[in-house]
């Protein structure tokens, strides 16, 4: 099958086959499972992991890899928890991890215009879904592969505040990052109103 006769993925904008559908509409319902009725902050990455041990809210609760970090940067340990008990624990917050792409990348897609067209063009659809369904009170860009598109989501009308690490995203996605977490964590801890 070519991707001529693929119907556009309407998570990630990209060529979709059933199995791709199938595993959209799986990560949305563990997803759902856990939003928090009051989104405090919108940890927003890029792409979904191609892992579903990476994927935060996967059933199987392996937390490893990007669900690892973003766990322990908002101050919460899955240690001695069930998988269930660690992801109520980031709802009672008001987190919630959420992405651009709400799908891994295709096979074949790499190099960073290819992602970044991809990006680009999801980001007026990401806006009207954080503004008129997430409404969180601050979004938090958590991907390196976000900084691009820094001046665009600033502009995009979020309707709340998007709060950087330095003015650019807090960039979990790259290796040894335990200082980006270290400063994740004071500003998911800090007061929502006082974010910029």
């Amino acid at each position: 099958m070519t991707n001529a006769h693929l119907l556009a993925c309407d998570g990630c904008g990209q060529p979709a086959t059933a199995e791709h559908i199938a595993k959209r509409l799986q990560r949305l319902e563990w997803t759902t499972r856990y939003r928090p009725i009051h989104i405090g902050a919108v940890l927003l990455g890029a792409f979904a992991p191609t892992d579903d041990a990476e994927f935060l809210y996967a059933e199987a609760g392996a937390f490893a890899g990007e669900a690892k970090d973003v766990l322990s940067s908002s101050g919460i340990s899955p240690n001695g928890k069930t998988a269930e008990a660690t992801l109520s624990e980031f709802q009672r917050r008001g987190f919630l991890l959420t992405y651009v792409l709400e799908c891994p990348l295709n096979p074949g897609v790499s190099g960073s215009i290819a992602i970044q067209t991809l990006l680009q063009s999801r980001l007026p659809l990401l806006s009207a879904r954080v503004r008129r369904s997430l409404r969180p009170r601050r979004v938090v860009p958590i991907s390196r592969f976000l900084e691009p598109l820094i001046a665009s989501l600033k502009d995009g009308e979020l309707g709340c505040p998007l709060v950087l690490d330095r003015g650019r995203p807090f960039a979990l996605d790259i290796g040894g990052s335990e200082e980006v977490a270290a400063r994740l964590s004071q500003a998911l801890a800090a007061n929502p109103a006082a974010a910029h």
